[in-house]
Formats: structure tokens, sequence, C-alpha cells
């Protein structure tokens, strides 16, 4: 089917649940469940977003007469928390030339830095024209409503065709993703390794055990509300520690997310003298383990990389998973296996010389992520074609 711009219809709802759950995830053609209805609804329900957090959702929603055909998760932001892909010296440039550049509009999943569908659509639309729309949708709004832009963080690579068309520009960045290469268990993948890493990585694993820690997974049904308790005290210790608060998110949103996605989630829990020690919460479709929540309330020596990293690498392998994303940052995830990944944000900002300015920074900053990208490539674990050397 092809798009006419000129027939569709562009509402900014102050709810996701000013959509009928059956006809948002109609247009989520994949069981991504960061964009899934019960996702969004959990953390508005949840009050994680909305009044007094900064998160005020302005879903965009396209219909062409009646009917939904496209729509895309949307933000008015009050600062730039939550989001990963740090603005703050934007923000600080436009207060140096006594512009506001709050509030501002971001399409993204709020504190969850995952590459993903943005724009959901229903089979057969054209997203190019669909985006057409949306910009000069936004364009009219911000105009309006005197948002200095728009974000688009974490899309995926076929929303940034065309960007420059759409003069928006193009941001790039480093995240650590793990690849199955069709392993069929977590020997066979320290088999790809080098001795000595093959060697670190075994330890490590052996450390956790030494100390009298017991590794516990939890999916689907096996998610009770004990298990979930758990969890969530280990993730409000760290939080506390770290931040000297108890996380962006709070009990309810994870009691609402666990009730309606399920089937998409995996715990793990370390467990020491009968008691939980640590705990992590992952995501799961039909192709991809995310990464996204961990806490413990005793330090173990090598308890995060066991309970983050190396429960996620075998429960892939297990469910025939293609990638694991652990979540962002971290260069010690090179040495586990974790491959440098790009990925990429969009931007527009209504100051011509503000969009100038940061055309300039990022053709720079990409050079900078390319020589960052393929040096960290250097530092992966595993052996060379053609090495001669055995696995242990």
């Amino acid at each position: 089917m092809s798009t006419n711009s000129s027939d569709l219809q562009i509402e900014f709802l102050p709810s996701i649940n000013d959509i009928a759950p059956a006809d948002w995830n109609s247009l989520n053609q994949n069981d991504y469940p960061f964009t899934q209805h019960q996702f969004l609804s959990a953390l508005e329900t949840s009050d994680c977003v909305g009044k007094d957090t900064g998160w005020h959702p302005r879903h965009i929603a396209i219909y062409r007469g009646d009917k939904l055909i496209a729509a895309m998760p949307c933000y008015r932001k009050d600062h730039s928390y939550g989001e990963y892909v740090f603005d703050w010296s934007w923000a600080q440039a436009y207060q140096q030339n006594g512009l506001d550049y709050y509030p501002k509009l971001v399409s993204a999943i709020p504190f969850t830095p995952v590459p993903g569908p943005r724009l959901l659509t229903e089979k057969g639309e054209n997203k190019s024209i669909l985006m057409q729309a949306v910009i000069q949708a936004i364009h009219s709004r911000a105009k309006s409503a005197g948002y200095s832009g728009w974000h688009v963080l974490f899309p995926e690579t076929d929303l940034l065709e065309g960007s420059s068309d759409l003069k928006m520009l193009k941001r790039e960045d480093v995240q650590f993703h793990w690849h199955n290469h069709n392993y069929q268990s977590f020997d066979d993948f320290l088999g790809t390794l080098r001795s000595s890493k093959r060697k670190q990585l075994r330890r490590e694993r052996r450390i956790v055990s030494e100390q009298g820690i017991a590794m516990r997974r939890y999916s689907g049904d096996q998610i009770d509300s004990k298990i979930l308790e758990n969890f969530y005290i280990c993730y409000c210790q760290t939080y506390l520690r770290r931040s000297g608060h108890s996380g962006y998110l709070n009990q309810r949103f994870f009691e609402s997310v666990i009730e309606s996605l399920g089937d998409q989630t995996m715990i793990v829990l370390a467990i020491r003298d009968e008691k939980p020690v640590a705990a992590s919460l992952f995501f799961f479709d039909s192709t991809k383990l995310y990464g996204r929540y961990w806490g413990c309330t005793a330090d173990v020596d090598c308890l995060h990389f066991e309970a983050c990293y190396y429960q996620g690498i075998e429960f892939a392998i297990e469910r025939g998973l293609t990638e694991f994303n652990p979540g962002t940052q971290g260069e010690h995830k090179l040495v586990r296996g974790f491959e440098p990944t790009k990925t990429y944000s969009l931007h527009w900002v209504q100051d011509q010389r503000f969009q100038n300015a940061l055309e300039e920074f990022m053709q720079r900053e990409s050079e900078h992520k390319t020589e960052y990208q393929l040096a960290a490539r250097e530092a992966l674990p595993f052996r060379q074609e053609g090495s001669s050397e055995k696995s242990k």
C-alpha cells in the first residue's frame, strides 16, 4: 500500500491509554517488548512517567480517517535524565545564549537505551512518507508549544534512511552486544576465546560458586510475587548506595510489567544461605535478549559479571536468541565477548544556528566513534582465524 500524506491526520496524545491496546499493538510488527502498549502503559499507570517526573506523554498517533495506521512513543521533556543520549552541553549552550532548551520533544522509551522500532506502522505503509508527515506536524507543534526541538533515540536503522532529507541530524554512539554464532552451550562459546580469556571467565564463575552462591533463573509463570519482591529489594539497595534514591522505576511498575509481559521477562537470583544477595531482570523477544536492571544487597566478587552477563549468555544460547544487549556503557564487557556495536539517534532543533553547529559537532563525533569502535574491537577476546590454540 502506498502512503499519501495528504489524507493523514496526526494527533499528540497525553496518554498511551488514549489508544486501545489492540490498536497500538497491531502496529508493532514484531515482539520487541519496549514499544508494546503494556510496557508503556505500565510506566504511566505506575507514575514513573507523567506528573512531576519531567516525562510527559505526547504520543504521536497517525490516522487515515478513523483508522490508526502508525504511531510513535513521544514525550515532552523538562530535563535530559533517563535518556542515555547525552545533550547536557547542548542545553548549557542554549542557556548561555539566553535561550530555553527545555521543554523538548523526545521519541524514546523512558529509561531504556535499547535500539528498536520507534515508528510503528501498519504493514504496507511507506515509513519515509509517514516520517515526513510527522516532521511537518512536529515543526508546527514545536512553534506553537515552544519546544526547542525533537529527538528520536535508539531507532532501528531503517528509520535513519533519508534522515538528511527530513532535516534531522544523525548522531552515533557505541554499545557492547553479544552475538550468538550458533553456540550449543556456554562451553561452546568459551571455545571461541583465547586461552587466557577463557580461563578468566571460568575463574570468575568459579569464584562466585566458591563464595557459596547459587544462581537461579525464572521466567514466565515461574516469577511469583516473592521472586519479584526479592529482585526489587536488590534493585532499590543498589540505587540507594549509588545515587541516594530508590531508582527511576517503582514496585508498581515492575508488578504491572511482569503481570502483562511475564512471558518476555527473566529474573536471575543469586542465593546464599537460602537468601537472595543479588538479582537481575531481563526482557526478551523471539530473537534478542535485553539486560535491563540489576541490584545487590551484598558485595560479592565477580557476581555482577555472573548475574548480568554469563547467566544472560546461557539463557540466550538455550533459547536460540541471536543477540544479547546487556545495557549501555562498560568497556569491561569487551573481554567477555560483547562486541562494539553502533547505535544511533536523530535530532532536529528549531534554531537553525544551533542546528548548523550540531551538524558540525556530530560529524566530528562520528569520526571519533568510528575510531573508537575499531580500537575497541582490538580488545575482543576471540581467537584469530587459523589459530592453532586448543580449547581447554
